[in-house]
């Protein structure tokens, strides 16, 4: 049994170690689960991450079969044992779970369970989840299975930092990227287009009086807004993801879906006509908008299946990523990028629309000319 607990221990070590290149945590609490569950041999698995909104983030469990989900239905809400061990941040061991004053109630169709061990995941003295036990197949939880147990909490607090400061460092370096281009543009483009507008101007100006001058001054004008159009496209140039250069959109964005496929627990799949040259800034248009709208799929619409098809259409080329996910009311971007997404489809001549409902999913289309 030792050797089988260093072996899993290792496993657990390896999968935090590796969350940074995984992108993903919830892959990672996954091991950590069901290694618990394994070692400490219980039947009931789960870990959950709070969300600001009274549910979880991320809970995941084992034991239960995908039907018995079913019947469960939503997440658990902060509430009874769970929201007890968040809020008071103590170790929980049980021999009856029923019998304690915290406990609430579950769902018809939730499995019973009888013996229960919890433990809060902490970090720097901050709750960032729990992880427990229950219905342990051998005789009641002990005080041993609950230092083994804040073992693997342990772990998941790390695979948890581990992922904050990853997605810290992203937005870090987003925003560096985002500051350098503004420069540039400021110290580059939009001086130009400062005297493209002063020659203009005088070019006005002078048409009737001085007509030789005013055709001067137009020179002027086109050979600035050659200059700016150039640079324009410089960074665009500078910002195309080196993926694009060497795989082309079709293949890049197959790429990504795979990835992400493999990544997350629902099912993500590609599907792509034969595609005619594109526009250069067209295609990281395409490619942004489709990953933009990939993450909202996978991580706020609780999406089970995403599909992400690229299609030739009428002379242009259209893109269409469909989740079957929770879905929101129309009009209410809930903070998903909508906005921003809308402006990347027209900055490029191209346009986007979101059709979306409660329940029904959400289907993102964007169209750009060929």
């Amino acid at each position: 049994m030792t050797a089988e607990r260093d072996e899993i221990l290792q496993a657990v070590s390896s999968a935090v170690l590796a969350v940074t290149r995984h992108l993903s945590v919830r892959e990672v609490l996954q091991v950590i689960v069901r290694s618990a569950r394994r070692l400490l041999d219980a039947r009931y698995a789960a870990l959950g991450v709070p969300d600001d909104d009274g549910s979880f983030a991320e809970f995941v469990a084992e034991g239960i079969t995908d039907k018995q989900w079913e019947a469960i239905g939503p997440l658990p809400r902060q509430h009874g044992m769970l929201g007890a061990m968040l809020r008071e941040g103590a170790p929980v061991r049980l021999a009856d779970l029923r019998a304690d004053p915290r406990f609430e109630y579950w769902p018809q169709a939730h499995p019973v369970m009888k013996d229960f061990l919890g433990v809060p995941i902490t970090d720097g003295g901050e709750v960032l989840g729990i992880i427990f036990l229950a219905n342990k197949r051998a005789g009641g939880f002990t005080e041993a299975d609950q230092d083994l147990l804040q073992v693997f909490a342990a772990h998941a607090a790390m695979a948890l930092a581990n992922a904050r400061l990853y997605e810290r460092s992203r937005e870090l370096a987003m925003l560096e990227e985002r500051n350098r281009v503004a420069r540039e543009l400021h110290d580059a483009v939009t001086q130009k287009l400062f005297s493209l507008r002063l020659s203009a101007q005088a070019a006005g100006a002078m048409l009737k009086s001085e007509p030789d001058r005013a055709a001067a001054e137009l020179e002027r004008v086109q050979r600035l807004a050659g200059e700016a159009l150039g640079e324009l496209r410089a960074v665009i140039v500078e910002l195309r993801p080196a993926e694009l250069d060497r795989h082309g959109l079709a293949e890049t964005l197959r790429k990504h879906v795979r990835m992400l496929d493999r990544l997350h627990p629902a099912r993500v799949t590609y599907e792509a006509d034969e595609l005619p040259p594109l526009d250069s800034a067209a295609e990281v248009a395409v490619l942004r908008v489709a990953q933009e709208a990939l993450h909202n799929a996978l991580r706020h619409a609780e999406a089970a299946r995403v599909t992400v098809r690229l299609s030739y259409e009428g002379g242009g080329l259209a893109l269409t990523v469909e989740d079957d996910g929770t879905g929101f009311e129309q009009g209410a971007s809930r903070g998903l990028g909508l906005i921003s997404m809308k402006d990347r489809a027209e900055s490029v001549g191209g346009r986007m629309t979101v059709s979306s409902a409660p329940g029904k999913g959400t289907t993102v289309r964007m169209e750009v000319c060929g």
